[in-house]
This record gives C-alpha cells, structure tokens and sequence, in this order.
C-alpha cells in the first residue's frame, strides 16, 4: 500500500521586487503615501495555483518612509508604532483562490499588541522562470484597515472640527515571491 507524499513547495519574498506601500487621507482632502522598506516572508503551498497556501509576513515598523523626516519620526512614536517597543507587525494567513486570478487573503495582522483578522485581495499575476533559472511568482494584494482598531489612535483636529489623519488606511503590497530550490 502506497502512502501519499506531501509535496509543499517554499516560496520566499524577493525584497528587490516587492512594495510595501500604504495610504492616508491627510485633512480629508488630501492622500499621503508610504512605504515600508524592510520585511520578511515566506509561503507555502501544496498547489501550482497556491490555493490554500498558508503565508507568513513580518514588516520592520522602523523602516517607514513618508519621504519626510519628521512625519517618520513621529509614525515611529508612541503616538503611532512605538517602533522601539514593537519593532514588527506581523501577519500569517491562507490564501483563497475565488475564481480565475482573483483570490482573498485572510489571517491575523499584529500591530504593537493587538491582533485583529483582517481580510485582503489578491491577485495572482502568474509563474515565470527568470533569465537566470528561478521560480517566481507575482501578486498585487490590496486591502483596507482601520488604524484605530490596532490602537493607533493619536489625531488632531482641524479648524472646522474635522480629523486631521483619516482612521482608514489602504495598504497595497506588489511581491514576487521565488521558489526557494
């Protein structure tokens, strides 16, 4: 009697082609970009089109850039990451293929000490080898979360009473994964 062999493939993130980006509206009437520079990750999945594949993301909370000095600095307070105190946010989920190319990823997100689930979109750009003989493969993953819900609550108001930093931040990752051999 033969016993079915487990074949669950590692893919690892390629740093040099992935984007961690996300965006605020500022005074309600305007949108600030930023971007996280270093993380980590990994997936592992037991199918070619990686439904079901079970993903493991980490971020440094240290390597935010607003492309200004001083918003960075303040991001990286107590008033937002206390950077020092909690120096990742972390995320583990399953990937769920809906139809075609389109996917939901779904898991726990840890910022500073709250877990909540949270629910985001992918889209699998495909498998290609490179030029070079490795494995990679493409998603744009996009979502929404509250920031408030993660205890990053520090805000200011405005003149006319309104906030000076929205509570909804959309977060858009671009990644290539490679197939670690």
């Amino acid at each position: 009697m033969e016993t079915a062999v487990e074949t669950k493939t590692t893919w690892g993130i390629d740093p040099t082609h992935t984007e961690v980006q996300f965006k605020v509206k500022h005074l309600v009437i305007s949108t600030v970009s930023g971007f996280f520079k270093k993380f980590s990750g990994s997936v592992e999945s037991e199918t070619e089109d990686f439904d079901g594949a079970s993903i493991t993301f980490s971020i440094e909370t240290s390597s935010i850039d607003t492309n200004q000095p001083d918003r960075d600095t303040h991001l990286k307070s107590a008033d937002f990451f206390a950077a020092e105190q909690y120096p990742t946010l972390n995320f583990t989920g399953k990937l769920k293929k809906i139809s075609g190319s389109d996917y939901k990823l779904t898991g726990p997100l840890t910022v500073r000490d709250t877990t909540k689930t949270v629910e985001l979109s992918v889209e699998f750009g495909g498998i290609m080898v490179d030029p070079w003989g490795n494995t990679k493969a493409g998603f744009e993953i996009n979502g929404k979360i509250n920031r408030k819900d993660f205890g990053l609550a520090w805000n200011a108001l405005t003149e006319s009473g309104g906030m000076l930093v929205s509570e909804e931040v959309k977060l858009h990752i671009n990644t290539e994964l490679a197939k670690v051999k």
